[in-house]
């Protein structure tokens, strides 16, 4: 039997109870015995004394130390809770002085109608010292995935001082609250499998993803002149550049030094704003990670790289689901000796909307402290309020500010048309901007508008003005004049060109850098920069332009009708994608010609993100609906717009030029509020430690000051993403053939989770029955051990629903001004609504659109729900429009 005692400070035994039966301590004293108890006590059943089995007292020595510990299926974190669930992996550990008694195995199930336990471990060694260190190296091997264990809580337990002192009590675990501080397992293995599989099943989840990831993996080229050894980190990495000047001498010495140099200098766009502009923002980190060694060296000299900001923070955690800072951290390390570029959306920082000023001014500490070193600050409408906001960030976080003009129209045009961007308009800005205290003055081109007679007019007096003023130009090359504007520009006495290797430049993205450097070779402008190793560099992202062409949505050529829509070309690709993703493929003309007209409509403003975001949206709706320019101002009052675009109206992204239009302004606002001056600035001060403190209860421990900042930008998008990475884990570490292409059957692939680990993984089978519940297994190897993963199959049980129309000639009958799924309903059956009241909201491609009633009435039937996916056209709302 057991006798149970406890005992206090002094060493008095206080008893409490005996069972008569062998309790799960019973391993210990079996341990330091070498008495089988079990087996002792079914002897002792089957008639046989004491005596017989040589069981005398004085005979029983304790021979070292025992101890052990439960493994159960309970959360620490939550109570010890009791979790059920199957075994995905079950992996126990063993070694000297271990033993385990237990029965589970990879597979088995968890049930809540049986005992939580898993497995009894028993460490025995001669001391206690050493059974707690067999103990704890134990535990630490052990590998169970699919329900939580209390195996961290015991890590925690074994190592606390107290513990090893051995002077805890009955209320030591409510008093050291320290021991719920407990590690997390990572569970990379079990997650890559998981994702891996879900690939294997369902497919890649990608938006924007046509067709199969190219065939090709890119090989990492050798440079002519350069030895393998050489082309790393480390004691044999890059050369000095302007990195080293800046740290050492800070941003006006920068400045000075990039303005002191007689050839022209280059900054390099492609890992940011040239597959932003050919490919949707698309590029993993992995790829451009291979090759930043390489480009360390080849482009030593440069004045910077482009790699952050604009786009890519968005992209990286909604459709690649990477963390946009440890791109940065992570090219930061690898290119120690080039400054790091990011685009910043002024007080938009790096998202859609405005933010209140302290989070702004955190963003932009946070990116210094992770790596960029110049920031090209811009905004949307050219509002020197946003803008001097940007300024006053990057000041205080002690960066190189590059404030930027955007360009757009054309000065060199002197017609009615072109007349509000002329030459006077650009010089007022530059002398707000210079005023404002820039380092750099950047002169953004967005659309490729800027063209080469423009360029040297513009520069050459912006020159003549302040002779000292480093600038900085950037185009796009929508029209093919890009190279032209560029060498027009260095001729005029700018200081930095923006171009982007070859192999990704020309149509919507930047210039060709050889084609630069080639121009200016052997002339006092001559870059300085190595063609042959350009042409190096050039290969491997050739290799890498084949395998995004899944991304590539197929421009064969220049478009010069840029001249007429003026689109950003970081806008086009993705603006097209949205359209054939609505159904508007076909009438991709007319949405270019929409959106000139929508342009119009908000009074011929400066069209890049967030403002272009409006345009489009603007199109898109016009074309949704077949309405005409006369048709959106005669019906303006009645219309559903999209809420970016009722936003804009309202303020909530600044003043445009000239002011709003009106009457157009007042029939689409209507009673809704009117912000007046900069919008951040009325916004409360966000409190970014509770909302780090909010997300790590919410999603893990892991969560960090950078993440609380992804949230800050964009709340749900950091959602999501939080959600998959708990999920599926770090899918950054995939090659982008893993990543976005089910494994081949049979074939071993190799998956390196951090330097020195790495994952050995072999699809093996996929089950081609699909179970009850909508799943079906995948079998792999992991390291050579088999898995078993279960993953719902999406397309299991999804029938096709037929949704009626809403009927033109009703009234009351509220259709889906576009495509899209109701991610809000304002209003539930019996509601009073006025014409103009808000009924739903709909959200398709980032693109969210308030359905506002048509009529006066009262809500007679809601027809749909939320997370419902919607045709245009497809019926919403019945109004009746009598019983008003």
């Amino acid at each position: 039997g057991t006798v149970e005692f406890l005992v206090d400070q002094q060493g008095r035994h206080y008893f409490i109870e005996v069972n008569p039966r062998v309790q799960v301590e019973h391993t210990v004293t079996e341990e330091v015995t070498s008495v089988d108890v079990v087996a002792s006590q079914i002897e002792i059943a089957g008639g046989r004394s004491l005596a017989d089995l040589g069981l005398q007292q004085d005979a029983i020595t304790c021979n070292g130390i025992a101890m052990q510990c439960r493994v159960t299926t309970e959360d620490p974190a939550h109570g010890f809770a009791p979790d059920t669930g199957r075994l995905d992996v079950y992996r126990s550990a063993s070694g000297p002085g271990i033993r385990l008694d237990g029965a589970m195995s990879q597979g088995s199930f968890i049930s809540p109608h049986y005992d939580s336990l898993l497995v009894k471990v028993t460490a025995r060694a001669p001391t206690f010292a050493k059974a707690v260190r067999r103990m704890i190296s134990t535990l630490v091997e052990f590998r169970v995935r699919g329900v939580k264990t209390n195996i961290p809580f015991l890590q925690k337990l074994l190592i606390h001082p107290r513990f090893l002192a051995g002077g805890v009590s009955t209320s030591f675990i409510d008093e050291e609250k320290s021991l719920f501080d407990m590690p997390t397992g990572r569970n990379r293995g079990q997650k890559a499998l998981v994702y891996l599989a879900d690939v294997a099943v369902n497919g890649p989840r990608i938006e924007g993803l046509v067709g199969e990831v190219g065939p090709i993996q890119p090989s990492l080229p050798s440079i002519t002149r350069l030895s393998p050894l050489a082309a790393s980190t480390g004691p044999h990495g890059p050369p000095e550049g302007y990195k080293q000047l800046l740290d050492r001498e800070g941003p006006a010495a920068y400045a000075r030094a990039v303005r002191e140099r007689k050839g022209l200098l280059i900054t390099d766009t492609t890992w940011r704003d040239a597959h932003q502009s050919l490919l949707m923002t698309r590029m993993r980190t992995y790829d451009i990670a291979r090759i930043a060694p390489q480009t360390a060296h080849v482009l030593a000299q440069c004045a910077s790289l482009e790699c952050w900001g604009g786009a890519t923070f968005d992209v990286c955690l909604r459709f690649l689901k990477e963390c946009p800072w440890r791109r940065l951290q992570t090219l930061r390390s690898l290119v120690p000796n080039i400054p790091l570029q990011m685009l910043l959306r002024g007080a938009n920082a790096v998202g859609y909307t405005s933010y209140p000023d302290n989070v702004v001014m955190s963003f932009v500490k946070l990116a210094k402290q992770a790596g960029v070193d110049i920031f090209r600050i811009f905004d949307s409408l050219n509002y020197i309020d946003n803008l001097e906001l940007g300024i006053k960030a990057v000041q205080a976080a002690g960066g190189v500010v590059e404030a930027a003009i955007c360009y757009t129209g054309d000065l060199t045009n002197p017609d009615e048309a072109h007349s509000k961007y002329n030459l006077d308009y650009y010089m007022a800005l530059v002398d707000k901007l210079v005023a404002l205290g820039t380092h750099l003055l950047g002169i953004k081109d967005m659309a490729g508008l800027l063209k080469p007679r423009a360029a040297f007019t513009l520069v050459s007096a912006i020159r003549a003005k302040y002779p000292d003023l480093p600038i900085h130009v950037h185009t796009h090359d929508t029209a093919g004049t890009g190279v032209a504007s560029m060498l027009a520009a260095a001729e005029a006495g700018a200081d930095i060109v923006d171009t982007a290797i070859d192999a990704m430049s020309g149509l919507t993205s930047q210039p060709s850098m050889g084609a630069v450097v080639g121009a200016l070779q052997g002339t006092e402008r001559d870059t300085g920069l190595d063609l042959e190793q350009l042409q190096d560099l050039n290969n491997y992202w050739q290799q890498v332009r084949d395998l995004y062409s899944c991304f590539d949505p197929g421009l064969k050529s220049g478009s010069s009708d840029v001249y007429q829509h003026e689109m950003p070309g970081g806008q086009y690709t993705n603006l097209l994608f949205q359209a054939r993703s609505l159904g508007l493929g076909d009438r991709w003309p007319a949405i270019k010609r929409a959106y000139a007209e929508a342009n119009r409509l908000l009074g011929n403003i400066v069209k890049v993100t967030p403002s272009s975001k409006v345009c489009g949206d603007l199109a898109q709706f016009m074309v949704q609906n077949n309405l005409s320019e006369q048709d959106v101002r005669d019906q303006a009052a009645t219309l559903s717009f999209p809420q970016s675009v009722v936003m804009y109206f309202q303020g909530y992204l600044g003043v445009p030029p000239g002011g709003f239009p009106e009457p157009l302004r007042t029939q689409i606002v209507g009673s809704k509020e009117r912000i007046t001056g900069r919008p951040g600035a009325q916004l409360p001060k966000l409190d970014l430690g509770a909302l780090r403190r909010e997300l790590s209860e919410k999603f893990g421990v892991w969560v960090n000051k950078f993440d609380a900042m992804s949230s800050a930008m964009y709340p749900k998008v950091f959602e999501e993403f939080a959600l998959f990475y708990n999920l599926y884990g770090d899918v950054s570490v995939f090659d982008t053939h893993v990543f976005l292409k089910p494994l081949e059957h049979g074939v071993e692939r190799a998956v390196q989770i951090e330097p020195g680990k790495t994952l050995f993984v072999k699809l093996v089978a996929t089950s081609s029955q699909l179970s009850v519940d909508g799943t079906r297994e995948v079998f792999f190897e992991l390291n050579g051990t088999p898995r078993r993963i279960i993953i719902r199959d999406q397309s299991a049980g999804k029938d096709a629903i037929s949704r009626p129309k809403a009927d033109p000639l009703a009234p009351g009958d509220v259709g889906a001004p576009m495509s899209g799924s109701v991610v809000e309903l304002r209003v539930a059956a019996g509601s009073h609504v006025k014409s103009g009241d808000p009924l739903a909201v709909l959200s398709a491609m980032k693109m969210e659109s308030v359905v506002n009633s048509p009529v006066a009435g009262v809500v007679a039937e809601l027809v749909v729900g939320i997370g419902d996916s919607l045709s245009a056209g497809d019926l919403m709302v019945k109004i009746n429009v009598a019983a008003v």
